[in-house]
């Protein structure tokens, strides 16, 4: 267990979780031990996570001075644990009452922030902090729930001042996304987390100038991400919205289902959308209720080019050809949902991503737009190309072959061991699909107008190719390049392949 010196000597503690770059965890509570932060659901995946015992919390010492534990004090606390970790620059996350302190430490040394993450954040540094009103639009959504009515009679009693061990109980339910023995077992675990006697002493007297914080943050510059849970009391929408408003450059997250723990409920929606946001390379944007991320290359001003990835791929797969491509062009490549970093909602199908491409060109402000795609991709793109040929400019299909139902079909599908950046539902939801296709979707080839080029794989394809041909006599004016590659064109024989997307005009 790692420690160093705060600015006045008290020994604190911090744990570490993942590798990758540092993101340093302040926890709520408050004034609560780091260990209910856990893995952040998942997100040590992706990043480093360092989590910070308060002073008095975990690990840590307790302070020779007690009145150390308020909040605005405790800023140079993390500057110390900053400098400690010799980073430069610090990307931070603060969870519920760690709002606070992560934004009285960005507001005190704002050329030490890289990005900012706000999760469920109780933020009364700023004056924002949840009403009696926020908690009853919370509890009704949860109106079906066998505990919904002692937990609404629990929260009167405390509004009323007649607050009893009984009453907290009954509303802690609330705080969860589901209250199982997961939520339970959590929640017990919490009161011996926490520093009573710090937690009184947090927000006193003097800690916080909302005011002069506000308008600190009116001049950082750098990346923000305010995440709430759909069903939390503490920071609704509206509150988060609020407090996003008070920075240059801030972006809101809803992670549905969720409550106040937000990993806990939800862990792949919560680290799939932090890991996003994190990443410096990736954007994201709402199509239709769910958050598309997407990565870009080259010069915004370019001529811009749509990549899309197969089925359990992303738009990693095609990281050597962006950058190739990005010498002379604006490189856009989305993870269609259920893969990589965006929303996964569960449900899928062809005609759903043809509709995502779709509002993705939209939401990007992309029209007569070059599309490169791949296998399940080039299904979305041809599908879109029949119903919005003025849409498109180019179109590549790479190993995409016509929707002809399956002969053999093919047999239900089994799930692979270990972690998945994917969503399994969609693997038998499209399988479905390609047994059984639309048969509209193989007669409306005729009605692409967009110049085409038709890659396929040759014989070590696990397609058969007489289907590619079959695509590029159908379609009017296509080209068949036929490059022996197998399925994975763009990955195995990326100079090929790009020899032909050149030569094809893109």
């Amino acid at each position: 267990m790692p420690t160093f010196s705060a600015y006045d000597g008290t020994e604190l503690a911090y744990h570490l979780a993942g590798a990758g770059e540092p993101l340093l965890c302040l926890p709520g509570g408050p004034m609560r031990a780091s260990e209910y932060l856990g893995d952040l659901g998942g997100l040590a995946a992706y990043r480093r996570l360092v989590l910070l015992d308060l002073r008095g919390t975990g690990d840590s010492a307790v302070p020779a001075d007690r009145s150390t534990y308020r909040c605005d004090r405790q800023a140079d606390d993390v500057e110390a644990l900053r400098a400690h970790l010799g980073l430069e620059r610090v990307d931070l996350l603060g969870h519920s009452a760690s709002g606070s302190l992560a934004v009285l430490y960005a507001a005190r040394y704002p050329d030490r922030v890289r990005s900012l993450t706000l999760v469920t954040p109780v933020v009364p540094a700023v004056g924002i902090e949840p009403t009696a009103e926020d908690r009853r639009e919370a509890m009704a959504l949860r109106r079906t729930e066998p505990w919904y009515a002692a937990g609404v009679a629990a929260h009167e009693e405390i509004e009323a001042g007649r607050g009893s061990p009984g009453a907290w109980a009954a509303v802690t339910p609330f705080n969860y996304g589901r209250w199982d023995d997961a939520a339970r077992a959590y929640s017990a675990a919490s009161d011996g987390q926490i520093n009573a006697e710090a937690a009184g002493a947090y927000a006193g007297e003097g800690a916080f100038d909302p005011a002069a914080t506000r308008a600190a943050l009116r001049g950082l510059d750098v990346p923000v991400l305010v995440l709430t849970g759909e069903l939390d009391g503490f920071c609704r929408p509206a509150r988060a919205h609020a407090l996003a408003e008070l920075f240059p450059d801030a972006r809101e997250a809803v992670v549905r289902g969720a409550s106040h723990f937000p990993w806990l409920d939800e862990p792949g929606a919560f680290a799939r959308t932090v890991a996003a946001f994190l990443d410096p390379g990736v954007r994201s944007v709402d199509v239709g209720g769910v958050r598309l991320a997407y990565r870009t290359w080259g010069d915004r001003d370019a001529p811009p080019v749509v990549l899309l990835h197969g089925r359990c791929g992303d738009s990693r797969d095609w990281t050597e050809i962006a950058g190739e491509l990005a010498r002379d062009r604006w490189v856009v490549a989305p993870d269609l949902s259920g893969h990589g970093l965006s929303d996964w909602p569960g449900t899928y199908g062809l005609a759903r991503y043809r509709d995502e491409l779709r509002g993705f060109l939209a939401a990007l402000g992309l029209g007569r737009v070059d599309v490169v795609a791949h296998s399940m991709g080039g299904f979305a793109a041809y599908l879109l190309a029949q119903e919005a040929p003025e849409l498109f400019g180019r179109l590549v299909l790479e190993e995409s072959p016509p929707l002809l139902p399956l002969d053999p079909p093919r047999p239900p599908a089994v799930r692979e061991e270990g972690r998945l950046d994917y969503d399994w539902a969609l693997v038998p939801a499209v399988d479905a699909e390609l047994n059984a296709p639309d048969p509209a979707w193989w007669e409306g080839l005729a009605r692409i107008t967009a110049p085409t080029l038709v890659i396929a794989g040759g014989a070590g394809s696990s397609v058969a190719q007489e289907k590619f041909r079959w695509l590029a006599e159908r379609v009017p004016g296509a080209r068949l390049v036929t490059i022996d590659a197998g399925h994975l064109v763009h990955r195995t024989r990326p100079a090929e392949f790009l020899a032909a997307v050149r030569e094809f005009g893109i």
